[in-house]
């Protein structure tokens, strides 16, 4: 492992904040921080942290850099993002290992991490020839209407430890192409592998000469994060984390009038209906609950299942979670890692003690092993619940499946909208009536909604994010690109008279 952080230039000691090229890392000041494995309890490697000094120094390059960036034409801000995408190509198994090391997850969802940042490369290369605005037919003679689309600024990126790189690609990708320079702080329980990134683009940069356009700072959230959301020269901030952190950071950015693009909490489920599929339905809800350890956004959370076949499925289910080979996620044949962290684990266990004391009752796991000394490995949990439940309308974020039946489909709808947040959702069927009900206006409020496929695994080429208190940010496909943007409403008169618009005369 220690040839795998020579390969991505991590030391011993690592400074905390880059201005991007090879020459662009700042002497940090700030307080040490130790990175250590969850597969094991061992450290890994030092940061130096940034201070809110050294901030003012990152943003002072970005704020030149964005003067040159912005004019730079829209198709060779594009091949920037090629080349870095090509970089990410020769790196993707040392970069993929470096974030199951780190963050827990298992290979191959290590790896396909960096593919999603290579996928999001690719996307906004082509992207970056169709940053299209509209023309319009004006009211007034001899004019003509338009809307074109401008650079933003500095864009602050905060992203969660969960997925510490594919977020980061997400908002990178398109925010370059937009023309915008970015300050990029990662989460504190992995910031190896966002030295490691940024390493590893360093000589792209430096090719180009881009001193000042992708920028790290690693530092606590009550020093570099405060001063980043509620820098007024930061005009979008783009927040991935909990409800309670997108709260604080959505009222810091209103109060300066910015943006906030806010990725938060899911509290997701999966309505299995009694015609369902029941060994896809079985599948799928393995993958979206257990998963990255139950530690993704979109993990499942909830099943709402048609009680005539509610037995039947659960059986097979708990069948299914005792053949999931649980350990070091660096090994082959392993489909679940360790949580994050010990504070995840005593989470997962205080949340189903109180899930219990709320009449839920415990079916299977639940339990801390002792799988590698120091390690956090747990056994993934299924719960039989009721949705009113006050543990179940909160997310837990850890791998704990709540099962809850149902008698009617107007039911299952209901059960499914009453949780205080709505990103992702799915409904196993095959009956043609019923998905149409659910991707209806009266079914599912989530962002995404998918019919046999699960709530976990989304693609880049569909705009993500969600509703309620989900946070309502949209990132990555589809038209996410305008979020990154300025619009502009343009109008020229070609013609020798001044007409108003709505009629209006005002003559002198």
């Amino acid at each position: 492992m220690q040839d795998l952080l020579k390969t991505l230039g991590i030391q011993d000691l690592n400074m905390g904040a880059t201005t991007g090229v090879s020459k662009g890392r700042l002497s940090t000041r700030g307080r040490p921080l130790i990175s250590v494995s969850p597969i094991d309890g061992q450290p890994i490697a030092r940061v130096t942290q940034a201070t809110a000094e050294d901030y003012q120094q990152v943003m002072q390059k970005a704020l030149q850099a964005f003067e040159n960036w912005r004019m730079t034409p829209a198709p060779q801000r594009g091949q920037v993002v090629r080349d870095i995408g090509n970089r990410l190509r020769e790196y993707k198994e040392p970069l993929g290992l470096l974030v199951t090391w780190e963050m827990g997850k298992i290979k191959a969802e290590g790896l396909g991490e960096v593919q999603e940042m290579i996928d999001m490369a690719d996307f906004a290369v082509g992207l970056s020839r169709q940053l299209y605005g509209f023309t319009m037919p004006s009211e007034r003679p001899r004019h003509r209407m338009y809307e074109q689309w401008h650079p933003l600024g500095p864009v602050g990126i905060i992203t969660a430890f969960n997925f510490p790189l594919a977020v980061w690609s997400w908002n990178i990708m398109l925010s370059t192409i937009c023309g915008n320079v970015s300050i990029w702080k990662p989460s504190s329980k992995t910031p190896l592998t966002a030295i490691a990134v940024q390493n590893v683009i360093a000589p792209v940069l430096d090719r180009h000469g881009l001193d000042g356009v992708i920028n790290l700072v690693i530092g606590a959230g009550s020093d570099v994060g405060e001063t980043l959301i509620r820098d007024p020269r930061v005009p979008l901030i783009s927040a991935t984390g909990s409800c309670r952190m997108g709260r604080h950071v959505a009222g810091a950015v209103a109060q300066r009038y910015g943006r906030a693009l806010l990725e938060l909490g899911g509290n997701n489920a999966i309505v299995i209906c009694e015609d369902a599929d029941l060994d896809l339905a079985v599948r799928a809800v393995l993958f979206g609950a257990v998963g990255t350890a139950g530690q993704r956004c979109t993990t499942t959370r909830r099943i709402i299942i048609d009680n005539q076949v509610k037995s039947r499925f659960v059986d097979a289910l708990i069948k299914s979670y005792g053949q999931v080979t649980i350990g070091d996620p660096r090994a082959g044949g392993i489909l679940m890692g360790p949580m994050v962290d010990a504070e995840a684990v005593d989470g997962m266990l205080a949340a189903l003690e109180t899930a219990q004391s709320q009449g839920a009752k415990l079916l299977y796991g639940g339990r801390r092993l002792d799988t590698m000394p120091g390690g956090c490995y747990v056994t993934p949990a299924i719960v039989a619940a009721k949705n009113h439940f006050p543990i179940v309308q909160q997310e837990t974020f850890a791998p704990v499946l709540y099962i809850i039946g149902y008698d009617t489909m107007d039911e299952a709808i209901a059960y499914h909208n009453d949780v205080p947040q709505g990103l992702s959702s799915a409904i196993f069927t095959n009956d043609l009536r019923k998905m149409e009900v659910f991707l209806s206006q009266r079914g599912s409020d989530c962002g995404i909604a998918n019919v046999n496929i699960g709530t976990s695994g989304a693609e880049i080429g569909g705009a993500f994010g969600g509703e309620k208190q989900t946070g309502g940010g949209r990132e990555a496909g589809s038209d996410a690109w305008k979020a990154y943007m300025r619009r502009q409403t343009c109008t020229i008169n070609w013609g020798g008279e001044m007409p108003l618009a709505q009629g209006i005369k005002f003559d002198v």
